[in-house]
């Protein structure tokens, strides 16, 4: 929904957080919990939605009777698409996930073609006046390169990424230039991937930047101002706070350092993870948090700031390892409810939500916010709520109390 006129800015939470990989089923839970959602928030109000689409999903709603029927749906519910979870190309839930997620990657030109395809969706649906995103995954998974860095990959794969990246970037260009639909392709920096921080986020875009200033990654001929401001107007980023709290990053930093680095923030993801002190008692609790559906990487900062990394939960030292040194902290890549500040001597980092970063994010750093609380039915059982709807409701009075909304 919009929370205000100048700057824009609209809320909304992404539909990744119910089951379904086909478009029927994504329809079903919007017709059967979103309304339900909108009822209790935002009961006269135009109702904004986070589409999350499998690429089996997004090429059913590309069929144009399939598309007519969806807007007629929107119109009818005060419902309007503004935003895309472009991230998981396959199944989310009720199976394994894990690293899965990351695949197609950007190397392969699935990815490219599934997210063309999201593009033109949203270029259907947008308001008229309403700018769009589309988060995707930070190009790839590290541990498949070993590789601590984006530009440590080889010349080839780095290469097939960018021009890929390119491809959907002039894709976007060709849609604002025939619709003047603005759409930002969003790179959402994530633990362990080839982008997994504000700093490696930089590094990608100026090294595309780069690459585009002698149009060596655009498929067709190129003047190096329109390659510039393609990249510019339709290539950036997603930040993700859960993400950030997981790498040691201050969220509001992070935006100002983008917004200093002229790096367009095509969304913010408000989630927060799981942080503690690792106490034998601490470490037990964290075992219910273990999972077998989604990756839950861990990152250990010891006393002297050195960072160790787990691939995930399961693989981190188990509850019988020793006391903390002092100062030492661990954060885990587990997506909690922001209304819950802590599970016993488990905390969750919503301390991070000043009251300037909240100031920081009304003042137009970007166009979108999505609640970004995947996982509830993977909590343990103490922590679930019984009602997803309720759960959801609850996430939007937490974001609209603390924005002052």
């Amino acid at each position: 929904m919009k929370l205000q006129d100048d700057p824009p800015l609209h809320l909304t939470y992404c539909l990744n957080i119910h089951p379904g990989e086909t478009w029927e089923e994504n329809f079903a839970a919007i017709r059967e919990k979103t309304l339900a959602v909108k009822r209790l928030v935002a009961p006269d109000k135009a109702f904004g939605l986070g589409l999350r689409l499998s690429a089996r999903a997004a090429q059913a709603l590309s069929q144009p009777k399939v598309m007519a029927d969806f807007r007629a749906f929107l119109d009818a519910n005060g419902l309007y698409v503004f935003t895309i979870n472009g991230f998981p190309y396959g199944q989310f839930h009720e199976g394994v996930v894990k690293e899965r997620v990351y695949r197609p990657d950007w190397t392969d030109d699935a990815r490219r073609d599934y997210t063309n395809t999201l593009a033109d969706i949203l270029a259907e649906l947008l308001p008229e006046g309403v700018s769009g995103s589309i988060s995707t995954l930070p190009l790839s998974y590290k541990k498949w390169f070993e590789t601590s860095g984006i530009l440590e990959v080889s010349a080839e794969v780095l290469f097939r990424m960018q021009a890929n990246v390119a491809d959907c970037a002039w894709h976007l260009a060709e849609i604002r230039r025939r619709t003047g639909r603005q759409i930002v392709l969003a790179f959402e920096p994530e633990p362990d991937c080839l982008i997994e921080s504000t700093d490696e986020a930089e590094q990608y875009l100026r090294a595309f930047l780069k690459e585009a200033s002698g149009s060596i990654v655009f498929a067709r001929p190129c003047p190096l101002e329109v390659a510039t401001d393609i990249i510019h107007r339709h290539v950036g980023v997603c930040v993700d706070i859960c993400h950030l709290a997981v790498e040691f990053e201050n969220p509001k930093t992070s935006l100002q350092r983008l917004a200093r680095a002229g790096i367009a923030v095509g969304k913010v993801q408000l989630s927060s993870a799981l942080r503690f002190v690792p106490t034998r008692t601490a470490r037990r609790r964290l075992r219910e948090f273990s999972e077998s559906v989604y990756l839950h990487q861990v990152k250990v900062r010891k006393a002297d700031r050195q960072v160790l990394s787990y691939r995930d939960l399961a693989e981190a030292p188990d509850v019988r390892g020793p006391e903390a040194t002092p100062g030492e902290e661990w954060r885990i890549h587990f997506h909690v409810p922001l209304y819950v500040s802590e599970y016993g001597e488990l905390k969750s980092t919503s301390n991070l939500y000043t009251p300037e970063l909240a100031k920081l994010l009304t003042s137009g750093v970007t166009p979108h916010l999505e609640i970004e609380t995947y996982t509830f039915d993977v909590l343990p059982a103490a922590a679930r709520e019984p009602d997803v709807v309720q759960s959801i409701a609850r996430e939007y009075e937490w974001v609209l109390d603390y924005l002052k909304c």
